[in-house]
């Protein structure tokens, strides 16, 4: 498979790396100086790009024809008119906050447990997450579609950064330490006890590999999809 490579940073080359592992072509590597794009011989694009160019990035990839899978942040005020766009032109296209596959099951997962946790309003949850000290957004976008999967499943109203939250808020707190990958940790506690799910990103290549399966799994379909129609979750 040709794969497209938009934004080629740190995890546009660990992204290379195992593309090429698992027998695909990198055909192009863009990033902001890019002048001449061929789409032609492109069967897919994978973007990790900056949130300024993103969507530009992704609207030229579906008027041209080529599925896109993006994992780039800080761009979502232009989803829907992003998956407006692909439907128009009968486009592919797989957008998450986070592509590893061990955080997309951690995902389902955490939505599972809120379902169960509704009804017992002893309980209250709070998150935390880690990342390195190069990460400047808080919380990641990880930690907020984990906060958004217990918003749709309990009568919490909204999170919110920090520990000072009023009763249907959930807190976040956000930690950057280091060197570390990502740590995610969401808490249910009471008085007698309290109920932990946790994952523990070792490095960054769950996420490139992801992404790789994502671009994979899109060639010649059509429509929105997500992780989970990946994973079949």
């Amino acid at each position: 498979m040709n794969i497209a490579l938009f934004g080629y940073g740190k995890m546009g080359k660990m992204i290379e790396q195992i593309a090429v592992e698992r027998g695909h072509t990198i055909v192009a590597k863009i990033d902001v100086d890019t002048q001449d794009i061929n789409f032609g011989e492109m069967d897919v694009a994978i973007d990790f790009s900056m949130p300024d160019a993103a969507f530009g990035n992704i609207s030229s990839c579906f008027t041209n024809g080529v599925p896109v899978i993006s994992g780039t942040t800080g761009w979502l005020s232009k989803y829907e008119e992003a998956v407006a766009l692909c439907t128009k032109e009968k486009g592919a296209f797989i957008y998450a906050s986070n592509f590893s596959l061990g955080v997309n099951i951690f995902f389902d997962l955490n939505e599972k447990l809120a379902k169960m946790m509704k009804a017992l309003t002893q309980y209250s949850v709070s998150m935390e997450e880690i990342h390195h000290t190069q990460k400047l957004d808080a919380p990641s976008g990880t930690a907020i579609t984990l906060a958004e999967g217990i918003l749709e499943h309990t009568t919490y109203e909204t999170w919110k950064l920090g520990n000072d939250v009023k009763k249907h808020e959930i807190a976040i707190d956000s930690k950057r330490i280091g060197t570390v990958p990502g740590t995610h940790t969401v808490t249910y506690e009471s008085e007698v006890d309290g109920i932990e799910i946790k994952h523990t990103a070792h490095n960054r290549k769950g996420f490139a590999l992801g992404a790789v399966i994502a671009a994979e799994w899109i060639k010649d379909r059509t429509g929105i999809f997500s992780m989970k129609d990946v994973l079949g979750l």
